[in-house]
């Protein structure tokens, strides 16, 4: 099963332990998003929408893993709260691509900046040389999950 010559006990105490860390992130995350007029599909598209630059509803759908349907509905309700809007492609008219509104980024830059705040707080008790580590690691982790994804 393992290519490597990692024990089957250190595999699954890494996938439960990173579980159990996604699963603290999102509910920390859920607490943050009550103070503010968006839901986490919501934020998840806006996120998407800071990093990348315009999107269509397709290549936005893609990424945040929803059917086109339901995407279009989640932007149709972030642009009637003025978070996004709809705007022709400059280079193809027939093209038109999600943009990210004043008001969507500063709510994503304070929610990003709370869960940022929220994680400093836990990497307190942490020496420097611990979180360089931790960081460098988890890089690199995410550097192999990309080449292996499916």
């Amino acid at each position: 099963m393992l290519e490597n010559d990692l024990s089957t006990d250190v595999i699954v105490d890494l996938e439960k332990r990173l579980r159990y860390i996604s699963g603290i992130i999102k509910q920390n995350g859920r607490k943050i998003l009550d103070n503010y007029p968006i839901t986490s599909p919501q934020f998840i598209a806006l996120q998407w929408l800071m990093e990348e630059g315009d999107l269509t509803i397709g290549e936005l759908s893609n990424r945040i893993s929803l059917a086109f349907s339901t995407t279009t509905d989640l932007v149709d309700r972030m642009e009637r709260n003025e978070l996004v809007e709809r705007v022709k492609d400059t280079k193809d008219r027939r093209v038109v691509r999600i943009h990210l509104l004043e008001k969507g980024s500063t709510i994503i830059q304070e929610v990003i900046e709370k869960r940022q705040d929220f994680l400093g707080g836990v990497l307190e008790g942490f020496t420097d040389e611990q979180t360089e580590n931790l960081n460098e690691l988890l890089g690199l982790l995410y550097t192999e999950m990309k080449k292996h994804k499916k």
